[in-house]
């Protein structure tokens, strides 16, 4: 049913019937509060997208860890931000030209400090295992254009461990690939997808109305937020996670503005209710 609803509001503005303005605003779920997601883990304390990373964030208390999934050479899924292993591990080359053996030998969390020396690249599969049932999990397709049938995998993952069926709320998949998050929410209609930007023209009336027949979210950078997009996002039925804070005086304005999540790499520096 909101699926539905959210289709014939984005049509009626696709098609001019009607303003923008004149839309019935859906209810905001979470108006009373707003949700900290800990982005690549808590990653300010601790080396992104490492256990060490996502564990944190639980004892911290995040409502959401944030990962970010590609693949190995051999196929395998494994959560890394970067397309290369240079900045974060011992190694150098492409994520996709190691296997997942090779790319569990690298140490992931020298960069960050000695005290985290070893930490290695964990594998999706682990990071579902593990925080499941422990914290909400924001998913994001890195760079799926680079894996071909990437979408197909996490639906897959998520299907064997029961993860996609819609009392499994705190589940959501995000990407700047826009048809990936399309594929992909064809294929687990019921698990919440979202649209990352930095493109300010990925805001117009139009392109909202566009994602609002598919996507849950969409989640802009934080300098093109404001309370009037949070507004127009709102009305189209979807919510809004902004990304990423780093510094605590950023989370004041976003409050303000009313967003429904706040991405942070300092899941401290977001208070428990707006």
């Amino acid at each position: 049913m909101i699926q539905m609803r959210k289709m014939l509001l984005a049509a009626t503005l696709l098609t001019g019937l009607i303003q923008p303005i004149a839309v019935m605003a859906a209810p905001n779920e979470k108006a009373d509060r707003v949700d900290t997601i800990a982005h690549r883990g808590a990653s300010g304390y601790a080396p992104e997208n490492t256990m060490a990373a996502f564990r944190k964030a639980v004892k911290m208390k995040a409502d959401y860890i944030e990962i970010d999934v590609q693949a190995t050479k051999d196929g395998k899924l494994v959560v890394i931000h970067d397309n290369t292993v240079d900045r974060t591990t011992d190694g150098t080359g492409k994520v996709s030209s190691f296997t997942l053996d090779e790319i569990r030998q690298l140490d992931a969390g020298s960069f960050f400090g000695p005290d985290f020396a070893g930490e290695r690249i964990p594998t999706f599969d682990e990071v579902l295992d593990e925080f499941r049932g422990k914290t909400g999990i924001l998913i994001e397709l890195k760079s799926p254009e680079l894996y071909p049938g990437i979408e197909e995998q996490v639906a897959a993952a998520l299907s064997e461990r029961n993860m996609d069926k819609p009392a499994n709320e705190k589940i959501i998949v995000q990407s700047f690939n826009f048809d990936s998050i399309k594929t992909f929410h064809e294929l687990l209609p019921a698990v919440p997808v979202g649209v990352l930007t930095s493109n300010k023209n990925d805001l117009t009336d139009e392109k909202l109305a566009e994602f609002a027949t598919y996507a849950d979210y969409v989640n802009p950078t934080q300098k093109l937020v404001t309370e009037e997009l949070v507004n127009r996002i709102h009305d189209l039925g979807m919510q809004i996670s902004v990304w990423t804070v780093r510094k605590p005086e950023e989370v004041e304005p976003l409050l303000k503005a009313g967003v429904d999540d706040i991405i942070t790499d300092y899941p401290d520096y977001v208070p428990r209710n707006k």
